[in-house]
């Protein structure tokens, strides 16, 4: 069979004629660089630790806010990455993403006390949250051009990466906060030196796949006999489908229903199941290896079981287990409870972006992708604050978790009625069809 100019068909280790990048080692780059910028989730530990220091001495809401502003910054850096990366390469922007986060980590750092906590709010908040979301997008676009043939465990593995961020982080958080606990700021310095080195690593080794690009016997890249070429859809042509609106809003959902318990796993962990303030804090370390492994499993079973399916399990399980967890008074059944919660958590960024790719195609996959985080910024905010306002004073935890996991419950309609775009392979759908690209 005769290959485009310039490549051949390649083996498992992507290696086409005249190019020597192994298609793994662009997964540690992208691992190494989701590790650096996931270290957001870690946000609990300074958050604690700002409500404690004398120079701060700051509540609860308003140590929230810097972690509430990253979140709300992230739509902005993946949808403006997204449309670069495409047409620029995936090594500058990561870099540059990567670059913009630990800056930002960096001038949290020269905050001193409550007078110069805005530092924190520019510094993480602003500048760290556009850096992370321009970063964050690249892998997951460019490894789905790597991986035709893995695409749901391949982009598990691309932000499983994220996931796992906190749980590096957070001991060592803690043991440079305990360094000077009145000024827990000064870890930021050691932190955002740390992101910077790890993010120019990972990312200096980013490229897309040459042109003509395949794998193995080509059975993931062939065009089937009879069948017409299949189109990508641009940015533009995306929108104006109701598939791009129904995942979205599916992502949105299934993320407010997760963080709405992991904005107040902690006191959830201590009001509801009696654990200690040390404890609960170990418990939050441990459901964190949850929420990466989620991204990770729900990704890969998603090849298997189909998108809307695992989507569908995804909502159902999470819906459950909210409604669950107000009454789980036993420690060890809380902990079941918040597990499967946070897998599902994870288990959504996991699987949307191979969904996209499926629906959407991956030559634009950085754009529309990018853009569809969206539901990643509106669920992270309205799904604490939901919480938050439902539970109250009095600790309402049953209507509040309760409310939360019907709307869990009766997102799985969406499920049903989004389709595939017409014309295109019904990819992930736990069949063996050969996808055509």
């Amino acid at each position: 069979m005769t290959s485009p100019a310039g490549t051949r068909p390649t083996g498992d280790s992507g290696q086409p004629g005249g190019y020597t990048t192994n298609r793994w080692l662009l997964v540690a780059a992208a691992l190494l660089l989701q590790f650096s910028i996931g270290a957001v989730y870690a946000w609990s530990v300074f958050s604690k630790a700002l409500q404690e220091s004398s120079a701060f001495d700051l509540s609860s809401v308003q140590a929230a806010v810097p972690f509430e502003v990253t979140i709300g910054m992230i739509f902005i850096g993946t949808y403006i990455g997204g449309r670069i990366q495409d047409k620029r390469g995936p090594r500058t922007v990561a870099m540059v993403g990567g670059v913009i986060y630990g800056i930002g980590v960096l001038i949290a750092g020269i905050a001193r006390d409550a007078d110069t906590f805005w530092l924190v709010i520019l510094g993480y908040g602003v500048i760290g949250g556009f850096g992370l979301g321009v970063a964050y997008i690249v892998p997951i676009a460019m490894l789905q051009k790597w991986f035709p043939d893995k695409r749901g465990l391949i982009t598990g593995l691309a932000v499983g990466g994220f996931g796992f961020g906190a749980v590096l982080t957070s001991p060592v958080a803690n043991w440079l906060i305990d360094r000077d606990p009145d000024v827990p700021t000064k870890a930021f310095i050691p932190l955002g030196i740390a992101y910077l080195v790890m993010s120019v690593l990972g990312a200096s080794v980013f490229k897309n796949p040459p042109a003509g690009y395949t794998v193995g016997d080509q059975s993931v890249t062939a065009q089937a006999p009879g069948r017409s070429a299949v189109h990508d859809y641009t940015q533009g042509e995306a929108l104006r489908t109701p598939q791009w609106y129904l995942l979205t809003a599916l992502l949105t959902l299934n993320v407010a229903a997760g963080i709405s318990l992991i904005s107040q796993a902690a006191a959830s962990a201590s009001d509801i199941a009696g654990y200690s303030a040390s404890a609960a804090a170990s418990v939050v370390g441990v459901l964190a290896i949850f929420n990466g492994a989620g991204r990770v499993v729900w990704a890969a079973a998603s090849d298997k079981l189909g998108r809307m399916k695992s989507f569908a399990a995804m909502l159902g399980l999470s819906g459950i287990c909210l409604i669950a967890i107000p009454h789980a008074e036993n420690a060890a059944l809380f902990v079941v409870l918040a597990a499967v919660i946070y897998l599902c958590y994870g288990g959504a960024f996991g699987t949307m972006p191979a969904t996209a790719g499926d629906f959407f195609g991956v030559s634009n996959a950085g754009a529309i992708y990018g853009l569809m985080l969206i539901g990643w910024s509106i669920g992270g905010v309205v799904g604490p604050l939901v919480a938050s306002a439902l539970i109250g004073d009095d600790l309402n935890y049953t209507p509040a978790y309760t409310t939360i996991g019907v709307v869990a419950l009766a997102a799985v309609v969406l499920t049903f009625i989004t389709k595939m775009p017409e014309g295109r392979p019904d990819a992930g759908s736990g069949s063996a069809e050969t996808i055509p690209r």
